[in-house]
């Protein structure tokens, strides 16, 4: 981000373990999936529509906005809630005795319920200066250190901004969060969506202002900070457009994301509103892992960070469900069509830890088995089996075409996918193979549709409206 002014582009697809499941610690960001735009919302492309989009921010004591007094003329804005170290400085100085710091850190070893008494410390200062009349409120985890372990600012943030509004106070003070955790647009998308008017990620910055000063990054410290600052906005954008949202003050607070392991009276509490529909950790869950990170960052002996390996396998980073040599081992069983070889792939798949939600889940014996000639036939069975919407291009032809072979063989269905196909498709091979699709998909604008196409088809299924396009998946966190 720092060098391109490009948010990072991962595969399409996460194999990497739910954060409710995997055992490296994973930031409170990760338990966050945003939401996609229904029928009723169409999203917008931040990229071709971005002149109906803004990320202007208005922050301080917002008053009566339907007031036509001159007090309007007393907020402020920015362009964004994105804010520079050297900016978030100015801004203090600027607000003067208006504003008010709260410490989101609780002490190490103070107990199991530190966290719980933490937040609730927080939201009674909040309130308290809110009421003693400050307009701008500070909520920052700087303090942190060997005796003092950060709260996840994301709860933080939600915890006051709730209580703030659950007392009718939030319209008269802004919240500037300051976070060590944050990096990513996902993780600024999150703050302002759990209520962050303003989002300072002042570990980030200082991180890119070391690397510039031991040359590990080429051009000047400015060139850098509003490349990374361009790469939070054009994030934050197309997170919003995904829920057809065009200015952010529409989409702080709204909480549009949906809560994956964390328990539901945690989620009740500081999340109000937020689905968490498998429930999953709470408080003490949390604070447990807070101090186990804390601890190896404070107290364990100096060494060499570790490489993480989110976005890209390493052998001492997360574990990924579709590792190199597993993917060798199907490879080599579809090569050689050996079945030994296949037997090989299917026990080191089974011996992964629970990697993703459905590897929890297991059979329940309801009794005594029943004989075999009692089950549904499997030619019945196969028939419900539909291959997913996989369009040409983002599948080669030769695929596009064995898949449809393979699923027409055993009088099953596949899916065209939006991209059209081949008209030569509509008619059957030599040797009696029909590499037709038996669905097929129509998308608005999208090429290869016509009378002929739909005539082929045995099943239509009409798009009407997607939270993102193909092109940008890849770096969408869903």
């Amino acid at each position: 981000m720092a060098e391109d002014g490009k948010e990072m582009v991962a595969s399409m697809g996460d194999d990497t373990p739910s954060a409710v499941l995997s055992k490296i610690y994973r930031p409170l960001s990760h338990f966050f999936r945003q939401n996609f735009s229904q029928v009723t919302n169409p999203p917008i492309d931040s990229l071709r529509e971005s002149r109906v989009m803004s990320l202007k921010t208005r922050f301080g004591n917002l008053k009566n906005v339907l007031d036509e007094s001159s007090a309007q003329t007393e907020i402020l804005v920015l362009e964004s809630p994105f804010i520079a170290n050297e900016e978030f400085k100015v801004m203090v100085a600027q607000f003067g005795e208006s504003v008010v710091t709260i410490d989101c850190t609780f002490d190490d070893g103070a107990g199991e319920d530190a966290l719980r008494q933490g937040l609730e410390r927080i939201r009674a200062e909040a309130e308290d200066a809110v009421r003693s009349g400050s307009g701008h409120i500070v909520l920052t985890d700087e303090h942190q250190g060997e005796g003092r372990v950060p709260m996840p600012m994301i709860l933080a943030t939600s915890a006051v901004h709730s209580w703030l509004t659950r007392k009718g106070l939030r319209t008269f003070t802004s919240l500037n969060v300051r976070a060590a955790e944050c990096i990513d647009p996902h993780y600024f998308a999150v703050l302002i969506g759990c209520g962050a008017t303003t989002v300072n990620a002042y570990l980030a910055q200082d991180t890119i202002a070391d690397r510039i000063e031991r040359g590990l990054l080429d051009g000047s410290l400015t060139n850098a900070m509003r490349h990374y600052r361009d790469a939070i906005d054009a994030g934050l954008l197309k997170i919003m457009s995904k829920m057809g949202i065009s200015v952010i003050s529409s989409y702080r607070g709204g909480l549009n994301f949906e809560a994956v392991g964390l328990s539901r009276a945690l989620v009740a509490e500081y999340f109000p509103g937020m689905h968490s529909r498998i429930s999953g950790i709470g408080l003490h869950g949390i604070q447990w892992k807070l101090e186990q990170v804390h601890a190896k960052g404070w107290k364990a002996p100096v060494g060499p960070l570790p490489v993480g390996g989110f976005y890209k396998a390493r052998r001492s980073g997360e574990k990924h469900a579709w590792e190199a040599q597993t993917m060798h081992l199907l490879q080599s069983a579809c090569d050689r069509a050996s079945y030994d070889m296949w037997r090989k792939y299917s026990a080191a798949m089974q011996a992964n830890p629970p990697i993703h939600l459905r590897d929890l889940l297991d059979f329940k014996p309801l009794g005594r088995a029943i004989p075999l000639e009692e089950v549904e036939s499997i030619t019945s069975i196969r028939k419900r089996f539909v291959t997913p919407g996989m369009s040409l291009g983002a599948l080669s032809p030769e695929a596009h075409k064995t898949l449809n072979v393979a699923m027409n063989r055993i009088g099953a269905k596949s899916d065209s996918g939006e991209g059209g196909e081949d008209p030569a498709h509509f008619h059957p091979e030599p040797n009696g193979d029909n590499p037709s699709a038996k669905i097929k998909q129509v998308a608005s604008g999208r090429f290869g549709v016509t009378a002929e196409y739909l005539n082929q088809c045995e099943e239509l299924e009409i798009k009407v409206a997607q939270g993102a396009s193909p092109a940008r998946a890849a770096s969408c966190r869903a």
